[in-house]
């Protein structure tokens, strides 16, 4: 079951099939960070299936470098990450990389969604046009332009809530133009707004599923079930040291426990090393911590949210007082899911507070990861050879949950 993975970020999307058997013949994205992760789990992926799985340990501990790692990788792996921008002027270029690729196998599915600041509440709420005459709103046009090239039997379109209610300049709905779009290309369209906290993700986190079908037929949807979990947020901090702001590191942390069994284990997060990399907490200075504090104390005491206007004077910085009060959020442990994780987070982490009082902090990388049920072997690179905590968040906070493609996956499985 081939697939082509488009604007694929850091792979959220792309692990999820490919632990249900779904093979990548091409991931195509613009970021150069996010392709050298893709590239680096590409590497992960080939040398356990070879059972060289201790090449790959020996790049997280920097025993090789990350150019030793890939000389590991045969060409065709080294060249299926194509780091070029989806659009008129590369789509020529992609194409014959693409097809140099896949010689002559087919492609059974395209998966992907375009980058979704165009379409969110937030991005809109932001921007006084709305962001109507944001170019980013058409790249589904472009996506098109795959589905009329290759002719998947299948194609899954991800994206955020707001697709459903974006307008064009005239009041059209996006959701109406790509639809009747595709089903010019030739394929039906159908789509549910799906909760990753159904499937297994401590968030959340709501993302519009467009599932196509090649042909006539309307009836192919898939009925995802529900799962129920009793896990608790806290999950995510288990095995990880305690870190103060500042501390940690980007290469190799051990876990404080051996235990094999929960949440964790049960979801594939820690799933056979006996380290985890990018567990390493933001520097803070002592107004932000001190604010972090009341914002802690606040939750564990009453439950209640801290209120920006509520802080003394001294603490507050922004000049705007009538929006976003709640721009200090703690990640309460003892709630079944937490907010969405999203790519701000590259920018402060003073929405996603640690609960512990005593560490006073946001998150680490390696914690966010966990709340998009990426497993902790899941290593995110930078631009260059160093590694990047602002990186790493931008990618997580982008990605689609692991658990949440997974289930997608398991249902077009059954489906072909």
């Amino acid at each position: 079951m081939n697939y082509i993975d488009l604007f694929a970020g850091a792979g959220g999307l792309s692990e999820g099939f490919i632990r249900q058997g779904f093979t990548p013949i091409a991931h195509v994205e613009m970021d150069k960070a996010a392709c050298n992760t893709l590239l680096t789990r590409t590497a992960y992926h080939f040398l356990k299936e070879t059972n060289n799985l201790e090449v790959y340990i020996d790049y997280l501990k920097r025993r090789i470098s990350r150019t030793e790692l890939y000389n590991h990788l045969p060409t065709e792996l080294k060249d299926s990450v194509i780091n070029l921008a989806i659009g008129e002027e590369n789509n020529k270029q992609i194409f014959a990389r693409i097809d140099n690729l896949k010689g002559d196998e087919t492609i059974d599915l395209i998966v992907g969604g375009p980058p979704c600041q165009a379409y969110s509440l937030i991005g809109r709420a932001a921007d006084k046009k709305k962001m109507k005459e944001d170019g980013r709103n058409l790249l589904y046009i472009q996506y098109g332009e795959f589905l009329r090239k290759y002719q998947p039997r299948f194609f899954v379109f991800e994206n955020v809530m707001g697709l459903l209610s974006a307008e064009t300049l005239d009041g059209e709905k996006y959701l109406d133009k790509l639809r009747n779009l595709y089903k010019e290309i030739g394929y039906e369209t159908k789509f549910e707004l799906l909760h990753a906290s159904d499937f297994g993700v401590l968030q959340k986190r709501k993302r519009v599923i467009l599932i196509g079908k090649l042909g006539t037929d309307t009836e192919f949807y898939p009925k995802f079930v529900k799962q129920t979990s009793s896990a608790l947020v806290e999950e995510i901090f288990k095995g990880l040291p305690s870190l103060k702001a500042g501390e940690g590191k980007l290469l190799s942390t051990e876990y404080t426990t051996n235990e094999k069994t929960g949440y964790l284990f049960d979801k594939k997060i820690r799933n056979g090393l006996d380290f985890t990399t990018l567990h390493i907490a933001r520097p803070n200075n002592e107004q932000d911590k001190e604010i972090y504090r009341i914002a802690v104390n606040k939750w564990n005491s009453k439950k209640e949210r801290l209120d920006y206007n509520d802080l003394p004077d001294r603490l507050k910085s922004h000049k705007n007082r009538l929006s976003f009060f709640d721009r200090f959020k703690v990640v309460a442990s003892e709630l079944p899911t937490t907010y969405t994780v999203m790519a701000h987070i590259a920018k402060d982490g003073h929405y996603y507070i640690h609960p512990d009082i005593n560490q006073n902090r946001s998150i680490t990388p390696r914690e966010a990861a966990r709340l998009q049920s990426f497993p902790d072997d899941y290593y995110f690179e930078g631009q260059t050879v160093r590694p990047s905590r602002t990186s790493a968040f931008k990618q997580i906070g982008n990605a689609v949950p692991v658990l949440l493609a997974e289930e997608i996956a398991i249902e077009i499985k059954k489906i072909i």
